[in-house]
């Protein structure tokens, strides 16, 4: 297919990624510009995907080869910070708050665009428990269900099946920072007298739970987060809760969970290095619907993330090429083909 692209991907060393990366992008790129521009993949889903919708239409549009760096968080974040990166598509800002905000004071980095901003986590059950399902002949089983303190109304619905005399509410992974913060979160909102929190032992595990009792047509709650496949592929309703209050968030964690910034940045010589480039990506902006959407899309068809990118291109066209000019948007079109 012609939107195929010819790319390398490359797990190394910290020493490698640290010490040979600029003899790495001072290689040979193809026609059109001297330029090739690196972008980070430090590990999940929706950062791969995209990172392939900029890279198709960098490649395609401007001309420029694209190359994957991969790593973990710090290292890639460390590799934008000292230019052997030159653009992070998908930074959750909250998770990295003092290195980005560093990185930033000092010019490191530039932040040129807001991703999304509409990610969620917390309390998650199928919206077939709080509506029913006429197709599937479910009936509403907690219909009254709004919010996290409707819960204690309706623990006999999530029945614990180790223990009769409670619900369950299924919490995050060991070792997660927010699998404190919810265990915390239960006991301040008096949870804990009704509900048993169970811990599933992996992100597998979890996902795997709401998929058993959703086929089931069962009742499931428990902690979720979006964007990711699951959100986009299975109707699922996040519970309401206090809005987010910073003082009352830090005193027992008692409200909704804030969203966090998922930013687009670039090192500081971009705007010199490739200044259309950064005019395209400071215009990206998506919402954790569309990615989780996208995820989904991978998931049903055992698409790569490439795949999926060309799906998405094709299905949000109105969407994308408001970011870059006619003539790009037309040769991206044309490869894509």
């Amino acid at each position: 297919m012609s939107y195929l692209r010819k790319r390398l991907y490359r797990k190394i060393s910290i020493t490698v990624l640290l010490i040979l990366s600029l003899v790495v992008m001072a290689a040979c790129s193809p026609e059109g510009t001297d330029e090739r521009i690196v972008l980070a993949d430090a590990g999940w889903d929706s950062l791969a995907f995209h990172n392939e919708v900029a890279a198709l239409i960098i490649e395609n549009g401007y001309g420029y080869s694209t190359y994957i760096e991969m790593g973990s968080t710090p290292i890639t974040f460390a590799a934008l910070r000292n230019g052997s990166i030159d653009v992070y598509m998908e930074l959750w800002t909250d998770n990295i708050i003092e290195a980005y905000t560093e990185a930033l004071e000092e010019g490191d980095i530039i932040e040129v665009s807001t991703n999304f901003d509409d990610n969620a986590q917390g309390l998650y059950v199928p919206t077939y428990v709080i509506e029913g399902d006429a197709e599937r002949g479910i009936e509403p089983m907690a219909p009254g269900l709004r919010s996290v303190q409707d819960l204690p109304d309706y623990w006999e619905v999530f029945k614990d099946p180790e223990d009769s005399s409670k619900g369950r509410i299924y919490g995050a992974i060991p070792g997660w920072e927010v699998d404190e913060i919810l265990q915390q979160k239960v006991k301040t909102h008096g949870l804990d007298e009704n509900y048993n929190y169970f811990s599933p032992g992996s992100d597998t595990a979890l996902g795997s739970s709401i998929i058993a009792a959703i086929e089931r047509g069962e009742a499931w709650l428990g902690y979720y987060w979006e964007p990711t496949w699951i959100i986009g592929m299975y109707d699922m309703t996040l519970l309401e809760d206090i809005p987010y209050d910073e003082e009352k968030w830090n005193d027992g964690y008692a409200t909704e969970m804030p969203a966090v910034d998922v930013t687009v940045a670039v090192h500081k010589d971009m705007p010199e290095k490739a200044p259309e480039i950064v005019a395209f990506l400071e215009n990206y902006q998506t919402s954790s619907a569309v990615t989780s959407e996208a995820l989904a899309y991978m998931q049903a068809n055992d698409a790569t993330t490439e795949e999926a990118a060309v799906w998405f291109l094709k299905e949000y066209e109105d969407l994308w090429t408001a970011w870059v000019p006619e003539e790009v948007a037309e040769a991206v079109k044309e490869a894509i083909q």
